[in-house]
């Protein structure tokens, strides 16, 4: 499905980060959004950070009245519902391009134009760190080999045929966020994505994967733990048998 946005138009975006504990990051990474040359509206969706995250957003929204929206939640609830809830925040709105990301720089702000470009033909955009070759920045053999197997593993259950199945690093076209039932994609942690894949490819929306660099976080602590590695395992079957019973 194409973009209905008018030719010559100048596409509205909306970014979306989840945070929990990240103001070491957000504080460098909000004057790099605001400088992109796409003009984003950022929205944190912040899960009552101890570190003060939330009321470092406060501050940069002093700074750039109608350019940043924090959306605080009372605990942490895990990554899949902090992105829903940053979904619901912009979808109501007139923004065109929902980009999602990380905020600890392993996603590059300058990419941002570069992911977004494609929606004019595609409906979702993935920040690949496998297509056409392996672009990983700073991690250790095991945790590379562990992505790998994972997508592989996506793959082998689902069937997408697209090489980087859990990126975060997405640009949607609003009116596919507006279309889905939101409410489907119940995952706390990042097998999150892989669910909100699913929703689209099987609306029948069109995807495309752009080349990026990846880089491991430099400050802070990954929010990868035992839970959310099972969680991955489970959800694709999950997954599959929503899909068949659904063909059904």
């Amino acid at each position: 499905m194409q973009s209905n946005q008018e030719p010559g138009n100048v596409a509205r975006v909306a970014v979306v980060i989840a945070t929990y504990n990240e103001r070491a990051n957000i504080e460098r990474l909000i004057p790099d959004l605001m400088e992109s040359s796409v003009s984003p509206h950022v929205v944190i969706v912040d899960d009552n950070s101890p570190d003060g995250t939330g009321q470092a957003v406060q501050e940069f929204m002093k700074r750039h009245p109608g350019r940043i929206s924090l959306v605080e939640r009372s605990r942490k609830q895990g990554y899949g519902p902090a992105v829903v809830a940053g979904f619901r925040k912009v979808i109501g709105g007139d923004f065109d391009i929902v980009v999602t990301m990380d905020a600890d720089f392993s996603h590059d702000p300058v990419a941002i134009p570069d992911l977004v470009a494609p929606l004019d033909k595609a409906d979702l955009a993935i920040g690949s760190r496998y297509v056409g070759g392996i672009r990983i920045l700073n991690w250790s053999m095991s945790r590379l080999l562990l992505s790998s197997c994972a997508n592989l593993y996506v793959n082998t259950i689902l069937r997408y045929h697209i090489s980087d199945c859990t990126s975060g690093f997405r640009a949607y076209r609003a009116p596919v966020l507006r279309s889905i039932d939101l409410d489907r994609a119940s995952s706390r942690g990042y097998s999150f994505l892989v669910e909100l894949l699913e929703l689209v490819v099987r609306a029948g929306y069109s995807v495309h994967e752009v080349p990026i660099v990846y880089t491991e976080r430099r400050v802070g602590k990954s929010k990868m733990s035992r839970g959310v590695i099972a969680e991955s395992v489970i959800r694709p079957w999950f997954l599959l048998a929503r899909r068949l019973a659904g063909r059904r």
